[in-house]
Order: structure tokens, then C-alpha cells, then sequence
């Protein structure tokens, strides 16, 4: 009974909506202006860092200039860089930078190529601010994760594996490891695992009194490798890396500190087990103590480690267990405070991810943050003032808004003025911030506030993009709660066709992702955005629904789908399509449904399992079984295959070939490194022993992201014309 009265009030509000629109002709849209010309992307700052003084920052210009603006006026205050000066840099652009902490050094970054989805090779220069001189890092081609020292007066970096320190005073590079070889030793750098699934970017970092280098040695000597082929030659190369599938052996990690005074190195005792992950290392205030991350293989218990770089041995500080999987262990994780009194940590010990603050013998002093809702993002600790600044789900799961709260959780403000999603970057003083705010149907709007929140000025504010949405009639993104099971209601949104005329029946186009602590249904800009306007103009409406397992409703929800992948996702996405099937607008023999990767796997399985609800599916680089998936994203979530075998077999895409009814199209990059295409391929040739008809198409050398050159256009010309044509 609630169902109908709910689609009844639904269905009233439309029908009031409908009355009101003036009818309007609005220019159409067409893939060359999404796809080729990019004309809907927002303009955004690149590069931006506050300098040391909090009231001044730095931005990249035009990919050669470094320009110092001030906070509050906004003038020029210096241009403290310029390529075009040199010749080495002349005509390349300079891809990121940062300075040394006193800011009398530049560090450039030039000629990225990208390795993974994070990480990347480059040539680093140094310059010097006052004698302009300007100078290569090393004699190497190319260097990885060059990094001051805090005193400025040295470099590290990695090269083929093994770390180097360049001394800059003494104009000496000093090698400190010499056991690197690709596929089997990494010094200082993450291996593919750890990059992929717990955002580590860098394995080393300095100590405060810019004496010792931590860092993490990964030994993948046993970790089985994975191949695919780069094309493009009259004999292809095989790429080889290893990959650790689930269930497979992972590398085993070290953390060792190396003395620049003593050249001596030091590995710290992180105990027996070798079976387990090291997700992260980070100082204390003191150069004597060293962090370390340490969680078992089942991700279900976390300890933080207390190191001596004295004499490596180590004591827990935290621990903390779970019933299921600790989530989100990354650099917000822990903060330890520069006076090295107090520390804060992230759980979600009460349901909700929250901040609790520990003095540093381990004792709970008190939460930061508490309540029925979660806090998103660490946005910055003003110890002067002892205030954390965050933004959270506290006023909708739909949007994230900006508060401060004092460390002993009193005195909480909002500092934020409208709805919709806000991110903030603060300066080093925290006086000012840049805020970055959209909503569902406003692209980023960028600006420098004050900490209270007051507004200083406008930095970007996109409105000839804005002004573009108008001319091209984008309709409004309307969000909706949708009744699957029991009480249970799932965060939607919905796009209907401009003039949508209720007594029309139109095909419904459902785009999901759906994966463990993700979320889609954001009162935020969404630069797929004009894609599925692009959909609607062609009168398509267009869904997207938050199944069960997706962020920011709390823990019980996030972790409904645990030791069951597949099985939740696809059933609420199913029950969603019926719910809106059931609306007289909505024609539903031509329901399909869209998603990559994880949003892939959710296609599949819904097309199969769906008993005919959905005429179409589109699955772009999905996993189609588990077992094919890596270690620490898979077990954290479904353990081992041993200890969950149908857990991994029952709702996998591949044992549901026979049942997949509909028009299927599966898409795949062939040097996807994420989802091996060898997901896709075993796919077909289920569905070819079933006798089931579907198309396929490759992206010769993509990886999952699919995109470089004429590449996405092709791609999202195949993907409209499927939805077209089987729609």
C-alpha cells in the first residue's frame, strides 16, 4: 500500500510540475561538443598551493608560469616561475610543482608518463629562487616521487626501484638502496595492489628534522604475474606486472629507515606476520617515532605501530577490530598533531565514520564529531586554535557542507551558505580557504573564503557553462527515494525529457555503479552530466539509484552487501526498474541499464537475473567474477575464496551466461591493468557455449579508463548508438 501512495504523490508533483513549463526551443546537443571539443567540461584552478604565510598561494598558468596571488585582494603579488625562460623547459609545460618548506626552491615536474592510475615517471628540475638557477634532479631519464626534505636541502626520489637522496648543499646524490629490480623488489613505492586499493602514492616520507628517510620495501618476488599485449608492432610486446588476484599471495612489506648522519639503515619490527598489509607509514612530531599501519589480510583488524628509528622496535598506540572489514584506511586515517600531544583517528566504532581524539599514550580523550551521519572528509586541524574543519552528511546524505567543531567536539559550526556538495582547501594558517561548490545542475563555482565562512571573492565562477546549460535546455536532475524492500528506500535521481509530456511512454535508461562505499546520487556537478542530457534530448529518461552497499548512509548499509557481491546490488537495482516501470510515462518493454566497471559486473547480473525487466544492457569493463579481481579490494569484502567459496561463485556474472536475456553489449580496454579484459573474453565464451547472441568491442591498448585521443568519442558514439538502436 505505501509503495502506491507514494508513486500516487510522485506522480501529482509531476503533474503540477508539467503545467507549469513554458515550452521552450532549446539548441541540441551532439557527441563532437561532449566528446571532441569538451566544450562542457568546468574550468577549474590547476595546481593551486597556499604559501607558507597563509595569506598569499600559487597556481599553474598555462602550464609555464607559477604566479603568486594574494587571498584577499586577489593581485598579482609574483611570478615567481617561467618556463619559457629556459631552454630545456621551453616548449615542453611544466605538469605540477612545489616548493622546498622556507620556499627559496622550486620543485618542477615535466613530461609525466603515466604508469598506473596514479602513479608516473617525469623529469624533475630544481630551481632556485634568488640565483635563478635552474637544474636537473639527476643524469636519469626519469625519476619517481621526488620529494623535499622539511630544511630544503635535499631530494628523494626513486628510480628503477631503488631510492636516492640528491643533497643539494653538496651537489652529491647518495643511492640507498641497491636491491630494486622490476617485478620482484620496490623501494619506496607501492606496488600495484597497494596503489590500486589503499591510495598509496608514495612509500617513504622524511622525518621532521630532515635526518631520516622512512620507507617501505615491497618484495613481490612470489606474487604470480599478470601479461596482456601492447599492440602496434609487427610482433607485440607482452607487458608483465604482478597482480595478486584474490585468494593469491600478496608482497611482503618491510619498513626501514635510513640515517643520512649514520648511512646505516634500520628495519622496523612490524612482528611475524607476514601475511598482512602495511597500508601506510607517517612521523610524529618526533624524528624518534615512526607511525605504521598494520592490518591483517582479512582487513578486519587495524593496529597503529609506534616505531623506534632508534632501534626499530615498536608498541601499539591503537587497535581497532570489526566484524566485517575496516573501512577506508588511508592518509586521513590518522593525524598526529606537530607538538606530538595528541593524535586523532577515524572510525566508525558507533555506526558512522567519526573523528575521536587520543592523547598519545593511547588514551580516548573524546570524540571530535558524533551523530547519526558521516563525516566525509578531513578537511584540516588548526592546532593553534585547536579547531578541525570537515565536511559531512549532516543536513543530507545527498550533499557534503563545511563545519568546524573545537578538538573536545564543542562549539560546532557550519560554515558553508547553500545546499549542494563543498570541498575545501585550506591555507597554511588557516585564516582563508578556497571553496569549490556545485549542485546537481551548476558546475563548480570556485572562491577564497575567510574560516568563518564568509566569502573574500570570486575565483571561477563557469557561468558561460552555466549559460550553455540554459541554451541547451538541460532538465533538472529530480531526486527521488525509491521503495525496494521493506522500509527500506533507496537515494535516486531522475532525468526526464524537455517538454516531458505524461501521456507519452518513454524507454528508461538506468545508470548504476553501485560498488562498496560508493556514491552516484550527489546533489553535486557530474561531468557525465551532459552525456545524459544528450540521452533525455533524444527522449530517453535517464535514472541512476544508490543500491544497498553504496556511501554515506552509515555502516549497516555500506556493509549489507559483505561476503555477497552481486547478489543486493542487483536486486535493488531490479526492484528499482519495476518500481518506475509502474509509472504510466514510463514504457516498460524498453527498460535498459548502463554501467562501468563495478557498474559493469551490476549490468550483467541485472540483465540476467532480471527476468526480462531489462531489454538492454551495457557493460564497459566489468568484472565478471571475482576470483578474477585482486586481493585487497576483493577479500575486504568477500575474504578469501576458500573461506567464502559461494560467495564468489553464486553471484558471479559468469555462471549466468544462460540466463541473459536481452541485448547485451560488453566493452574493454585490452591493456586495462584494473579489470584484465580477460574478464570480458571469458564472458563471450559463456555466452557462446550458451548460444547467446551479444556484440563486443576492444580498445586496442586502453586501460579502464578507455580515453586518449579520438578514443572516447568513439566510445560514447558506439555506447548512444546501442541505446538508440535497442531502446
Amino acid at each position: 500500500m505505501k509503495k502506491y501512495l507514494l508513486k500516487g504523490l510522485f506522480l501529482l508533483a509531476i503533474s503540477s510540475f508539467i503545467r507549469t513549463v513554458v515550452c521552450q526551443v532549446y539548441t541540441p546537443l551532439n557527441l563532437d561538443q561532449i566528446y571532441k571539443r569538451y566544450e562542457f567540461l568546468p574550468y577549474s584552478v590547476s595546481a593551486l598551493n597556499s604559501m607558507a604565510d597563509g595569506e598569499h598561494y600559487s597556481v599553474l598558468e598555462g602550464e609555464n608560469r607559477i604566479v603568486v596571488y594574494d587571498y584577499q585582494t586577489g593581485k598579482e603579488s609574483d611570478l615567481v616561475f617561467h618556463a619559457d625562460r629556459f631552454p630545456e623547459l621551453r616548449n615542453k609545460g611544466i605538469d605540477d610543482y612545489t616548493f622546498s618548506r622556507d620556499e627559496s626552491k622550486i620543485l618542477l615536474i615535466t613530461g609525466q608518463t603515466m604508469i598506473y592510475r596514479h602513479s608516473y615517471k617525469a623529469r624533475h628540475y630544481i630551481y632556485e629562487l634568488q640565483s635563478g638557477r635552474l637544474s636537473a634532479l639527476s643524469d636519469h631519464e626519469h625519476e619517481r616521487l621526488a620529494t623535499f626534505s622539511p630544511d630544503g636541502s635535499k631530494v628523494a626520489y626513486v628510480y628503477e626501484n631503488n631510492l636516492f637522496i640528491y643533497d643539494l648543499d653538496r651537489d652529491m646524490t647518495t643511492q640507498i638502496t641497491f636491491d630494486g629490480e622490476k617485478n620482484r623488489i620496490i623501494n619506496g613505492a607501492p606496488d600495484w595492489v597497494y596503489e590500486e586499493e589503499f591510495g598509496l602514492i608514495r612509500g617513504f616520507c622524511w622525518s621532521p628534522d630532515s635526518r631520516r628517510l622512512a620507507y617501505m620495501r615491497f618484495d613481490e618476488t612470489d606474487v604470480k604475474e599478470f601479461s596482456f599485449q601492447i599492440f602496434g608492432s609487427l610482433y607485440p610486446e607482452d607487458y608483465r606486472y604482478k597482480y595478486p588476484k584474490a585468494g593469491e599471495k600478496n608482497s611482503e612489506v618491510a619498513v626501514k629507515v635510513y640515517d643520512t648522519e649514520s648511512k646505516c639503515t634500520l628495519t622496523m619490527d612490524t612482528g611475524p606476520e607476514q601475511d598482512q598489509y602495511i597500508p601506510g607509514i607517517k612521523w610524529t612530531a618526533s624524528a624518534d617515532f615512526l607511525a605504521v599501519i598494520r592490518l591483517n589480510r582479512l582487513q578486519n583488524a587495524v593496529d597503529v605501530l609506534i616505531a623506534s628509528s632508534l632501534n626499530g622496535e615498536c608498541r601499539i598506540l591503537y587497535s581497532e577490530v570489526n566484524d566485517r572489514f575496516i573501512s577506508e584506511i588511508n592518509d586521513e586515517y590518522i593525524y598526529f598533531t606537530g607538538d606530538n600531544g595528541y593524535f586523532l583517528i577515524r572510525s566508525e566504532r558507533t555506526g558512522y565514520f567519526h573523528y575521536y581524539l587520543y592523547s598519545m599514550d593511547g588514551r580516548l580523550i573524546n570524540p571530535v564529531t558524533r551523530g547519526n551521519w558521516e563525516v566525509d572528509q578531513l578537511a584540516g586541524v588548526d592546532e593553534q586554535k585547536g579547531l578541525m574543519y570537515y565536511t559531512s552528511t549532516e543536513e543530507s546524505v545527498l550533499q557534503r557542507q563545511l563545519y568546524s567543531v573545537k578538538l573536545d567536539g564543542s562549539d560546532k559550526k557550519k560554515l558553508s551558505r547553500k545546499p549542494g556538495h563543498v570541498e575545501a582547501a585550506f591555507s597554511k594558517t588557516f585564516r582563508y580557504y578556497i571553496n569549490t561548490w556545485s549542485d546537481a545542475v551548476t558546475p563548480p563555482v570556485i572562491s577564497v573564503h575567510r574560516s568563518d565562512g564568509g566569502q573574500v571573492r570570486l575565483l571561477i565562477d563557469n557561468n558561460e557553462l552555466s549559460a550553455d546549460i540554459k541554451k541547451y535546455g538541460f532538465s533538472k536532475k529530480e531526486f527521488i527515494r525509491i521503495p525496494v524492500s521493506g522500509d527500506l528506500l533507496l537515494n535516486a535521481y531522475m532525468i526526464r525529457p524537455a517538454g516531458f509530456d505524461t501521456a507519452k511512454r518513454y524507454p528508461l535508461l538506468i545508470r548504476v555503479y553501485g560498488g562498496p562505499g560508493s556514491q552516484e546520487v550527489l546533489d553535486q556537478w557530474d561531468n557525465d552530466l551532459p552525456w545524459l542530457q544528450l540521452l533525455a534530448q533524444h527522449g530517453i529518461v535517464v535514472a541512476c539509484i544508490d543500491n544497498r552497499g553504496t556511501g554515506g548512509r552509515g555502516e549497516a548499509f555500506r556493509k549489507s552487501t559483505y561476503m555477497q557481491l552481486g547478489r543486493l546490488e542487483s536486486e535493488d537495482q531490479i526492484a528499482a526498474a519495476e518500481y518506475l516501470s509502474g509509472f504510466r510515462w514510463i514504457d516498460e518493454s524498453r527498460i535498459g541499464i548502463y554501467g562501468w566497471s563495478y557498474g559493469g559486473t551490476v549490468s550483467l547480473l541485472c540483465l540476467a537475473r532480471g527476468e526480462g525487466v531489462f531489454k538492454m544492457a551495457i557493460a564497459v569493463a566489468p568484472v565478471t567474477s571475482w576470483r578474477f579481481y585482486d586481493t585487497a579490494y576483493t577479500e575486504r569484502f568477500m575474504r578469501r575464496p576458500k573461506d567464502n567459496p559461494s560467495g564468489y561463485d553464486d553471484h558471479a556474472p559468469l555462471n549466468y551466461a544462460a540466463g541473459m536475456n536481452g541485448r547485451l553489449l560488453l566493452v574493454h580496454g585490452t591493456a586495462d591493468d584494473n579489470v584484465h579484459w580477460q574478464n570480458s573474453v571469458e564472458m563471450a565464451d559463456r555466452l557462446i557455449a550458451a548460444d547467446k547472441q551479444f556484440e563486443m568491442f576492444l580498445y586496442t591498448n586502453s586501460n579502464h579508463n578507455i580515453y586518449g585521443g579520438n578514443i572516447r568519442f568513439h566510445l560514447f558514439t558506439k555506447l548512444t548508438d546501442f541505446v538508440y538502436d535497442n531502446l
